[in-house]
Parts: structure tokens; sequence; C-alpha cells
């Protein structure tokens, strides 16, 4: 089962990419006593992603803050270093490239998927959520496209 409106982010220990390399975060610590936007994508520099879900955010990043939100973080199934390469690559300066490399955040969630059928293995789903001081406000999860975890969609929500 999904997480639901009203839970608690599970804790897990994930990878940013620090000035010194990459560094372990633990979820708790990202949530703790913030509003963020969190946003999941099925990869890294794959087409929607890379052309609409990231860049969307990217030049909301100010309006979404502007409504009281301390972090945006992006995260997906990849490794440290290709996170921080997308997010140079997508000037994300504003936004927390959180590298799930192995999955445990999805499935801790409830939102990974296989997709093995097409040489991706497990991922997450589409989705983006607003979670104050750890609890889920809202969780939008996109069946197709990106018209429910978009950045106009969370922002109009906020």
């Amino acid at each position: 089962m999904s997480i639901q409106i009203g839970d608690r982010i599970p804790n897990v220990e994930l990878r940013v990419m620090g000035a010194e390399g990459p560094e372990a975060v633990n979820t708790a610590d990202l949530f703790a006593g913030k509003k963020v936007v969190l946003f999941a994508v099925p990869g890294a520099f794959t087409p929607g992603c890379s052309k609409t879900h990231l860049p969307g955010f990217v030049v909301k990043a100010d309006d979404i803050k502007g409504k009281g939100v301390d972090s945006i973080i992006c995260t997906a199934v990849n490794d440290v270093f290709v996170m921080d390469a997308w997010g140079k690559a997508q000037n994300a300066e504003e936004i927390i490239m959180l590298a799930d490399g192995i999955g445990s955040f999805a499935a801790a969630l409830g939102l990974d998927q296989d997709l093995s059928g097409i040489q991706f293995g497990t991922r997450s789903q589409r989705y983006a959520m607003i979670v104050n001081d750890g609890v889920v406000e809202l969780c939008n999860i996109d069946e197709k496209g990106i018209d429910k975890s978009s950045a106009d969609t969370i922002l109009a929500a906020l």
C-alpha cells in the first residue's frame, strides 16, 4: 500500500552530492520542521523527466518557495553521480537532487514500480507531494503523463 495523506515520511538513508563528494542524508532530517515539495521521476535524463517534469520545478522554484516552502526535493532511482549530473545539466540549483540508488525510499513509500519489461528494473512512480514537518499533506501520483505531479499543479495546491 502506498503512503497516504496524514502518513509520516519513512526514514531512509539516501545520498546527495556534497562539496567533497557523495554524502549520506536521512529523510527524517530533510523533512523535520520544514515544509517540503517532494517529487519523483522514473529516471534522470529520460525524455518526460528532462523536457517537462524537472524543468517545470526549476522554472517555478521561486514561486513555490514564495508560498512558504523551505525545500524542493527531486528523487529518482539513480545513483548520486547521475542525479548530480542531471541537476547540473538542468540548472537545478534550487532543488535538492536526492539519489535513491537502490529504490529503498520508493519502496518504503509504496511508490515503486517494476519496469523490467523495458530494461529499467525497479523505479519510482511519478508523483509529487507536499510534506509538512514529515507528514504528507498532498500526494499526487501520475498514472500516465505529468499532469498531477507538475510544478503548476503543486503550485496551485500551495
